[in-house]
């Protein structure tokens, strides 16, 4: 009998040992199945890719487009300039393109190609006057030459699938829209790019749930910069680029002074256009990520950490439930794994 109370105190320490063992575990797993069932079951559905624009068979390349002007700013793009401007020379007949030459230091106006098959005009971009950021101010230039219904704002390294064009432009017009824009399909080579874009994409889609922003709300609103068409009458009535000097994140503002104006945008995830611009170093990712998360969290670290710590608890989480430990917590991971994929 005395040798059982003399073994009851180490029974019970290693007792509570296992149980803080248990705890560190299960609340990590329960946090994470919790975080990601969130995710499953919020209406706006993040995770889901049913906002997707794509050509379809039937668009041939004998369309008109004359009411269409596309807008490209090209700084430095001599690289990547001239397989845009081909993809544009297949996508209609009298596409009337804008490049404007944002002050380049490299062969940028020299590999723009000569197509017969593209009204195109390259003009020179201005010094940048104060208070604007280069890419705004580049499309301020170019939007003195348009006169035509709709402006197509493309990035210089987006390549658009022959009928894209053509795709954009019935969306607006069938659903009576004054935006429309899409993600291109970003480029997935590098090991870098393999691991962190669709995170990327995921997490862009959380700060911008697209079905909300496609809604009628003025509170929510979205557009992806590098691809999108609008009613030039639509820009025109909030001022134009100048109204948007002052923006974080310049592509979401148009979207919600569009919607404030009593405009619809829609946006959107592609296939049927993708970007030519790579990310093989850590450090232009986070450069990426710097130009769109991190100005929507406005610049707060304390917000930064916050969903940093989300996040970890989200993808690790369920892994700290499958390590070796109780069955309850492993069923806890396992269910955390399942609403994960």
């Amino acid at each position: 009998m005395s040798h059982a109370r003399l073994c009851h105190p180490g029974r019970s320490a290693d007792s509570v040992g296992v149980g803080l063992e248990v705890l560190w575990t299960a609340y990590p797993a329960l946090l994470g199945m919790i975080l990601w069932l969130g995710v499953l079951v919020v209406p706006w559905r993040p995770w889901s890719t049913q906002e997707r624009l794509d050509v379809r068979d039937g668009v041939g390349k004998d369309v008109s487009l004359s009411d269409i002007t596309v807008l490209i700013p090209a700084r430095n793009e001599a690289q990547m300039i001239a397989r845009c401007l081909s993809a544009l020379s297949s996508q209609g007949k009298d596409l009337q393109v804008v490049v404007v030459d944002d002050q380049s230091t490299d062969d940028t106006v020299v590999a723009i190609p000569a197509l017969p098959a593209l009204r195109l005009e390259v003009i020179p971009g201005r010094p940048l006057p104060e208070g604007w950021a280069g890419n705004l101010w580049a499309l301020e230039q170019g939007m003195q030459r348009v006169r035509t219904p709709l402006i197509l704002l493309l990035d210089a390294d987006i390549v658009l699938v022959p009928g894209m064009v053509a795709t954009l432009r019935a969306r607006l017009l069938q659903q009576g829209l004054d935006l429309v824009s899409v993600m291109p399909w970003l480029r997935m080579q590098a090991l870098w790019e393999r691991l962190l874009i669709p995170s990327f994409i995921f997490f862009f889609k959380l700060l911008y749930p697209f079905r909300l922003a496609n809604s009628g709300s003025v509170r929510f609103s979205a557009a992806a910069g590098g691809c999108i068409l609008l009613r030039t009458e639509a820009l025109h009535r909030i001022g134009g680029f100048a109204a948007l000097r002052s923006a974080l994140i310049d592509d979401c503002t148009l979207a919600r002074r569009i919607k404030l104006a009593g405009g619809l945008s829609w946006t959107g995830l592609t296939r049927s256009a993708w970007s030519l611009r790579s990310y093989r170093r850590l450090s232009e990712l986070w450069n990426m990520v710097a130009r769109s998360a991190f100005i929507q969290l406005r610049y707060s670290t304390v917000l930064l950490l916050a969903c940093t710590l989300v996040m970890m608890t989200g993808f690790w989480g369920a892994v700290v439930g499958l390590a070796p430990g109780e069955g309850m917590v492993r069923w806890v991971g396992l269910a955390g794994w399942f609403f994960y994929a």
